[in-house]
């Protein structure tokens, strides 16, 4: 994700990484859906600090659609421990306002 406008501040930085990802994350989700049909595309947008002498928060936004016989992207998400991940689906986003 595209952040070299924001702070570098991790406390200040944070909120505005993070809005910046679901804001995008939404916007594609729904994309595909309308454009494509796809109601089964996932997002996977994890936020680590990167090995740098700065160590700057940074996140990576991917999108996959799981298909019947290809291992998932992560297979265990909650099991990840060197970074914050979430998957999110179109779904999850229906419920934002």
């Amino acid at each position: 994700m595209t952040d070299y406008d924001l702070p570098t501040a991790t406390d200040e930085r944070a909120p505005l990484l993070v809005r910046r990802c679901l804001a995008y994350v939404a916007a594609c989700l729904h994309a595909a859906q309308e454009h494509f049909g796809d109601t089964a595309v996932k997002s996977y947008v994890s936020f680590s600090f990167a090995d740098t002498d700065e160590a700057l928060l940074t996140s990576h936004v991917t999108f996959c659609t799981p298909l019947p016989d290809v291992r998932p992207y992560i297979p265990d998400v909650e099991g990840v421990k060197d970074a914050a991940v979430a998957e999110i689906s179109a779904e999850d986003c229906s419920h934002w306002s």
